[in-house]
């Protein structure tokens, strides 16, 4: 695998293009990338973001560790006040450790996603801070993502999104019984990674860290929980663009969310993950493409952290989520 600078930098940062090795997609990727991820909203998404009533941010806080949260708003919280600007009008939250990782200069990513039609678009980029009510974003990278995997679900507020979110839980050093019974019902989850590029020649002089948070979707029970705790996530079809797989494949940590969507609940942690690309154990999950593996390090239970619910909508399970397996009974420790 030749990983040696070109004459052109590549869009793609070296875990990426590792992964895209690895699965034979690198050459055209390297020829899709540019036409597809921007350094600006182009006005499809500007128009997009203030539709949506809540947002998913990936943020890292002063120890190194990723978290994964999502921030809710009335429709229009969300602005784009230019192509390389988005404003974001959520208030600092002490009670969300992602919070820690949203000061001025910080590195963020974002993700939004339409749960009433699939749509989603992604961006990562540079928090810019001026006041405790709101904070900006200038945007690094911005693209849009397939609707593969998203389940069809109505937002409705439980409360005005203003109002503070109830206190967290003391964090826990591991998965309780609470923790498994939610991830075992969970039919999605949201990821966040980072990577600090600028560590070889290829990516430039500049050490610069970028944060993505992407869309995890399957079948309820998708992902596994190990007697010891481990999460176990097949890794479906998607984009090839290896974003998260491969910030992971340089650097193994990640934080996940979990969302009671009845109930507007929120799981939380953050900790290390192994990649298997080639485990025979991929074999026995129908549509997984590989597998990783998640073990929490710090656990945080947030009840009413987010201020929606979602009803689930009539037929509105994903085709592409329904394609795919589950995992065999003896496998399966919950």
């Amino acid at each position: 695998m030749n990983l040696e600078p070109s004459a052109t930098p590549s869009i793609w940062h070296a875990g990426e293009r590792a992964m895209q090795e690895h699965v034979g997609v690198a050459a055209r990727m390297a020829d899709v990338g540019p036409r597809v991820i921007r350094d600006h909203l182009i006005e499809q998404h500007q128009l997009f973001y203030p539709l949506l009533p809540f947002v998913v941010l990936g943020a890292v806080d002063g120890r190194g560790q990723p978290w994964a949260t999502l921030r809710a708003g009335h429709p229009g919280f969300l602005q784009a006040s230019d192509a390389r600007t988005l404003q974001v009008a959520v208030p600092r939250d002490a009670a969300d450790p992602a919070d820690a990782g949203l000061n001025d200069g910080d590195a963020v990513g974002l993700l939004g996603i339409d749960p009433r039609t699939r749509r989603r678009n992604r961006l990562n980029g540079v928090v810019q801070r001026h006041a405790d009510e709101r904070f900006a974003i200038a945007v690094t990278q911005s693209y849009g993502n397939c609707p593969k995997y998203i389940q069809l679900r109505a937002p409705e507020f439980t409360r005005d999104p203003g109002q503070p979110a109830p206190p967290a839980e003391p964090a826990l050093t591991a998965l309780d019984d609470r923790a498994r019974a939610i991830i075992g019902r969970a039919d999605a989850f949201f990821v966040a990674s980072y990577v600090d590029a600028g560590s070889t020649p290829a990516e430039g002089a500049e050490n610069r860290r970028q944060v993505d948070v992407s869309h995890r979707g399957g079948k309820p029970g998708f992902v596994r929980v190990g007697a010891d705790g481990v999460l176990t996530v097949p890794d479906f079809v998607g984009n090839q663009f290896f974003n998260t797989l491969g910030n992971l494949r340089l650097n193994p940590r990640a934080g996940l969310v979990f969302v009671d969507f009845a109930r507007g609940d929120l799981l939380q942690m953050t900790g290390t993950v192994e990649l298997l690309l080639d485990s025979p154990e991929t074999a026995t999950f129908t549509g997984a493409e590989r597998l990783w593996r998640f073990t929490p390090t710090r656990v945080i239970h947030r009840p009413a952290g987010l201020p929606l619910r979602f009803d689930d909508q009539p037929d509105g399970a994903s085709p592409n989520a329904l394609a795919t397996g589950d995992w065999a009974p003896p496998a399966c420790s919950i």
